[in-house]
């Protein structure tokens, strides 16, 4: 069975190659709105591993390997990410680093190569393009990257639930690292010790008042406790 069978849905392209609509199947992330990827590289097995690798979102991905369609590609749809192969025959790569800025003007560009040299990396810097990633990659490692972008964008986000359960993991993990039990830390918060427990088991929601008398009780900030949440792949 294809790597792309399921959950991706191959739909066909006008150029002949993949637009892939990946259908979510996990219930701690969730899209806030449509979210377009493009990869251009010529070699189309990057394309297909990455539209892999990206299958459990409700993503839509399309993959061009042919350069001579690059262009036209990115002339005629508009994406959020574009993950660009840094050398691709037939095109100067600072100029089709170019090509994506002016057409694509509100994306967010991931460079990979292959031939990683100091000139490529400060050009890519220059463009303020979000990533530079050489060949061979690990590909979690571009898709945790993926991810991040999508979410520094406000594209995307954790459910409820896994909110919940990752603060209260956060504030388990601080508390025992402590050394204090839930008792004291019920005394030292004036929370309840039955709805310290329910949080920290991630079944019931803080309030913010909440959240600042428990970051107070561990010696953190609320903002450092939000950022001990990570976003799952």
């Amino acid at each position: 069975m294809s790597r792309l069978s399921d959950p991706a849905i191959l739909e066909p392209h006008k150029n002949g190659e993949a637009a892939v609509t990946t259908k979510a199947d996990s219930p701690w992330l969730f899209n806030t709105g449509e979210v377009r990827i493009l990869i251009l590289d010529d070699d189309p097995a990057i394309g297909r591993l990455i539209q892999a690798a990206l299958a459990n979102h409700d993503f839509t991905i399309d993959a061009i390997s042919d350069p001579t369609t690059m262009e036209q590609q990115l002339r005629s749809h508009t994406y959020h990410v574009v993950i660009l192969d840094y050398v691709i025959p037939g095109h100067e790569p600072q100029k089709m680093l170019e090509t994506v800025k002016e057409t694509q003007a509100d994306a967010s560009i991931i460079v990979v190569t292959a031939f990683p040299s100091m000139d490529s990396a400060v050009q890519c810097l220059r463009s303020h393009t979000y990533d530079y990633i050489t060949k061979p990659f690990q590909i979690e490692q571009l898709k945790r990257t993926v991810m991040r972008c999508l979410e520094s964008r406000g594209l995307l986000r954790l459910s409820e639930e896994a909110l919940r359960e990752q603060l209260g993991a956060a504030i388990r993990e601080r508390r025992k690292a402590l050394s204090l039990t839930l008792a004291e830390m019920a005394k030292r918060t004036n929370v309840s010790l039955g709805y310290l427990s329910q949080i920290e088991l991630g079944k019931n929601s803080a309030s913010i008042e909440t959240l600042y008398r428990i970051a107070l009780g561990l010696r953190l900030r609320v903002a450092d406790l939000f950022q001990s949440v990570q976003t799952p792949l």
